[in-house]
């Protein structure tokens, strides 16, 4: 039973570090574009609609990185494919020790 608690606390830890490292891979890169796209706007005005356009649709892009690690986080936190795996070998190892 040891093993399945241990493979519970490692997927927590590696559900926060994808969750986190892709909130914070999301921010980084949304505020990277929004930044040169004020530059771009202050620079040259007349392009403003053409490059808003563009900048949506990067936005959309970079959060459904970000999306995609939260969904996957879910997936290991609610409906654990691994322990499923981890209870069946240790049925199979107790039912070979008996």
């Amino acid at each position: 039973m040891e093993f399945i608690a241990s493979v519970q606390g490692l997927t927590a830890i590696a559900i926060g570090m994808m969750v986190g490292l892709g909130a914070i891979g999301a921010c980084l890169g949304i505020a990277l574009m929004g930044s040169k796209f004020l530059e771009s706007a202050a620079r040259q005005p007349e392009l403003v609609p053409m490059l808003q356009g563009r900048m949506f649709l990067l936005a959309g892009l970079i959060d459904a990185a970000f999306i995609i690690a939260l969904a996957v986080g879910l997936l290991f936190a609610f409906g654990n494919p691994l322990l499923g795996e981890v209870k069946n070998a240790a049925a199979a190892v107790a039912g070979a020790a008996h």
